[in-house]
């Protein structure tokens, strides 16, 4: 089995501190180590350097490489221009089809955390057992707490027995956001899993299902891996996630994995607050409230929060964040903001 690592979004909801040139994956955030730094490490427990693989900008590679010396120059993709996860995912399937055409690989994203970390290890050694054994297409899934609009939802079939404690699942359908055939009632009540990513197949297979489902996507991938220019045939493919042309009918042939790990999201300020607070390595000691509660400071500098709880101060050597918790998702209009009005702030 190989890992790639995949990154290269900007983490819009946790500005002033991710920035297009510091994206959140990068930051320091948890104890002095940023999430990419601690999923390396936990890729880590069971692969050597030259079984993980990076796939980014070269912007963001290089910071990879900063802060991990250990990954292997060979090892590390670079999309020439962001194209959305279809071409992104295809894009890897060759690069790795060129040396390892059938070995199974799987997409791990940089910017969320899985405890505990010997449980996701698990769950990849599973995932590289049943792939070369059905050859099927993998991912991950979980039980959603809520209805939450913005990712696609999985409907499970027939369980799989025998697969060491880990529930897998025959795929029945896939249901994206946005498809009138959403049931908002089961989703409540926990009968469906939210898509938690984790793709899992060969580069082969992958590359045979983008030639049934997206011959658009497949044949400037066959064009790179048969040593096109990749800009030139990166551009051809048209913008889209992989799941609107391939994987929406490939998964119904497939499995899902119910994740066996608690899944950290650390996508807004509120998400990260409750995680530092949870593990109890959130530092408040340059922190005064009078007169209000329940409040969270990232900052260098002496803060007195006077009559207000339940708000965030965010603050950078150029920039001050003051948002309520529960309106922490919106923090992203303020990046859209001054994309338009101030671009040196993002």
């Amino acid at each position: 089995m190989k890992t790639v690592i995949i990154c290269g979004g900007v983490g819009t909801k946790m500005w002033p501190l991710s920035r297009q040139k510091m994206p959140k994956q990068f930051l320091p955030l948890i104890e002095g180590k940023s999430i990419f730094q601690i999923n390396w490490e936990v890729l880590r427990l069971k692969f050597k350097p030259e079984d993980i693989f990076l796939q980014t900008n070269a912007d963001q590679a290089k910071i990879a490489k900063e802060q991990v010396p250990d990954i292997l120059d060979e090892n590390i993709f670079i999309e020439p221009e962001m194209r959305n996860q279809g071409p992104a995912t295809g894009f890897c399937a060759a690069m790795l089809y060129k040396r390892f055409p059938d070995e199974p690989f799987m997409l791990v994203q940089a910017d969320v955390l899985r405890n505990p970390p010997e449980k996701f290890i698990e769950m990849i050694e599973v995932f590289d057992n049943l792939i070369r054994k059905e050859g099927k297409l993998m991912t991950g899934g979980i039980r959603p707490k809520r209805g939450i609009a913005g990712i696609d939802f999985m409907i499970p079939g027939t369980k799989v027995e025998n697969t060491g404690g880990i529930n897998i699942y025959k795929m029945k359908k896939l249901v994206m956001r946005g498809d009138p055939e959403r049931n908002e009632e089961a989703i409540e009540a926990g009968e469906v899993f939210g898509h938690a990513n984790h793709y899992a197949w060969t580069p082969r297979l992958m590359l045979e299902a983008f030639k049934r489902r997206a011959p658009e996507w497949y044949e400037p991938l066959m064009n790179i891996i048969n040593g096109a220019d990749i800009p030139t045939e990166y551009a051809k493919m048209p913008k889209d996630p992989i799941e609107a042309r391939v994987t929406k009918y490939e998964m119904n042939d497939g499995f899902v994995v119910e994740c066996p790990f608690e899944w950290v999201d650390l996508g807004t300020w509120e998400s990260l607050e409750e995680f530092l607070k949870k593990e109890n390595i959130y530092k408040n000691s340059n922190v005064l409230e009078i007169d209000g509660k329940d409040n969270f400071v990232n900052s260098k500098k002496f803060t007195a929060i006077v009559g207000l709880s339940g708000i965030q101060v965010i603050e950078t050597e150029d920039a001050i964040l003051v948002v309520k918790k529960e309106k922490s998702g919106k923090v992203g209009d303020v990046f859209n903001f001054l994309k338009e009005k101030n671009p040196d702030l993002i």
